[in-house]
């Protein structure tokens, strides 16, 4: 009775041990990058824009500059309780959801009509950086990494 002992090890669905294939999810990774890119240009683009947008609004530059604040302060408010306020809900609906939701700000953001509703906007988007900076830090660990040269043989 001989054995081949040349024949590689196969798992239960016919491929070799440690070549195992796991979807990518490459698109999550575009989005949720665009959706980082779009949040950090709606925090840092108003701070050199203060003086245009406090003439648009009508307002001294101190009181739009609050507008940066408010988002700080919501975003903390956020980080505190959205695991107890959507600790059941299923993350891409939630995701989703914010991302609409950061989109209607950004909308509201830039036609507001006056201050109010440009602090209401930027009051939303804090809630939304929270929310969806998180899951971009680890959106990374949704596709496979690169196997080295030497694994390769």
């Amino acid at each position: 009775m001989s054995h081949d002992i040349s024949a590689p090890v196969t798992n239960e669905v016919g491929k070799s041990k440690g070549e195992e294939r796991h979807p990518s999810h490459w698109g999550g990774v575009y989005a949720m990058s665009l959706c980082v890119f779009a949040l950090m240009a709606s925090e840092f683009m108003p701070v050199s824009l203060l003086t245009p947008m406090a003439a648009d609004l009508q307002v001294s530059e101190g009181l739009v500059g609050q507008g940066i604040a408010i988002s700080g302060v919501f975003a903390v408010l956020t980080s505190l309780s959205i695991s107890n306020l959507a600790g059941g809900t299923n993350r891409k609906t939630l995701l989703l959801a914010l991302t609409a939701v950061m989109a209607l700000s950004c909308g509201l953001i830039a036609v507001a009509p006056g201050y109010l509703p440009f602090m209401v906007g930027r009051a939303v988007i804090g809630v939304a950086i929270i929310v969806l900076i998180q899951p971009s830090a680890v959106s990374w660990a949704r596709v496979p990494t690169a196997r080295s040269s030497s694994s390769r043989r």
